[in-house]
């Protein structure tokens, strides 16, 4: 079958690699839909871990890929809970569950966490081989495209949830991308009133506004805080930082009122500086969140339902043989690209 396979920094190719094999807990699921994420992106320009990841074994060559979605075409004799058929999304998280933080049931900060995608063999093929544990059902009216959707909606839920957000609360979010446009569908359905999304995109400031934004603010502005501080009357209640660029969280410490929080979700590639005397002067919070934990179930019944629509995220849609120009290519150069999925079962 073919697969998009991590070599080395920018070297994903798309080749023949040998069909998974189903063995003792697993179940082998046709890929529908999977999703291109920032951490991909992030595995494409900067590179993986050469070392064999201690849970699953596997170092690179690897075949990429965490946000996905499927049907189970086989399944091992010993799995008892899932069968031919059932349409699933795929919780790709990677726990020894043994460690201090798995034994209190915060999987996603285990010792040695890992995702399916990023420290084995994932989605971006025909097949995959999962643990029945990362199996989740959709319900008929979720479709495939949806269901790839469940994993990065996952971290902004989880995200938004673990904040101190309330109901008719005032938010900013720093950074349109897919995660911070998923953090704007999560807060709306939070509860928020305000929320106010920062970005040097026209386009995905364009996209925020769609999804509901309040108030879009253009990131190459000099006059961003002053602006939010007198949008809000002295400061959001939460800022969600999803960015992950010094710039970005220097202005969402000082975005937030007396008592705020400032929620950093994205992915850091490198040290940021916080401005600690502000946060006392505040008696603020600044904290983050890893991935999700038990949150799955919950996010698929807010997509069943209506109360989070998840599909104007999605701006384009590939197969994988394209995946290098048409997917990791465009994200880099073409800002209005938000979610772009790709098809793999077609190969």
């Amino acid at each position: 079958m073919k697969a998009a396979v991590w070599h080395n920094v920018k070297d994903i190719r798309v080749e023949d690699v040998e069909e998974p094999v189903v063995s003792s807990g697993k179940l082998k699921v046709k890929v529908e839909w999977a999703g291109i994420c920032g951490s991909d992106l992030h595995a494409y320009l900067d590179g993986l871990s050469m070392e064999a990841h201690p849970i699953s074994g596997q170092k690179p060559p690897l075949t990429l890929g965490h946000e996905f979605s499927g049907t189970i075409v086989e399944v091992a004799e010993d799995v008892k809970n899932h069968q031919v058929g059932e349409r699933v999304a795929i919780e790709p998280l990677i726990y020894c569950g043994e460690c201090y933080a798995c034994k209190r049931g915060y999987y996603n900060q285990c010792s040695q966490v890992g995702f399916v995608g990023l420290n084995r063999d994932g989605g971006f093929a025909k097949y995959v081989i999962v643990d029945e544990n990362m199996v989740h059902i959709l319900p008929e009216n979720v479709s495939f495209e949806e269901g790839a959707l469940v994993e990065p909606t996952a971290v902004s839920f989880y995200a938004v949830r673990e904040s101190k957000l309330k109901a008719g609360d005032s938010v900013a979010i720093f950074g349109a991308g897919p995660i911070g446009l998923l953090t704007l569908l999560s807060a709306k359905a939070a509860g928020a009133t305000q929320i106010i999304v920062v970005d040097i995109s026209k386009e995905r400031l364009e996209k925020a506004k769609e999804l509901g934004a309040t108030t879009v603010i253009d990131g190459t502005r000099d006059d961003i805080v002053p602006t939010i501080l007198q949008l809000t009357k002295g400061g959001v209640n939460v800022a969600y930082e999803c960015a992950g660029v010094q710039q970005t969280m220097t202005n969402a410490v000082a975005s937030i009122k007396q008592g705020g929080q400032v929620m950093a979700i994205a992915v850091f590639a490198k040290p940021v500086a916080v401005d600690m005397g502000l946060i006392m002067f505040k008696a603020a919070d600044i904290t983050s969140t890893l991935a999700y934990r038990h949150v799955f179930p919950e996010v698929i019944d807010m997509i069943a339902t209506g109360r989070l629509d998840v599909k104007p995220v999605i701006t384009k849609k590939i197969e994988l043989k394209d995946i290098v120009e048409e997917g990791f290519n465009q994200l880099i150069e073409d800002k209005k690209q938000a979610k772009i999925l790709v098809k793999p079962s077609g190969n």
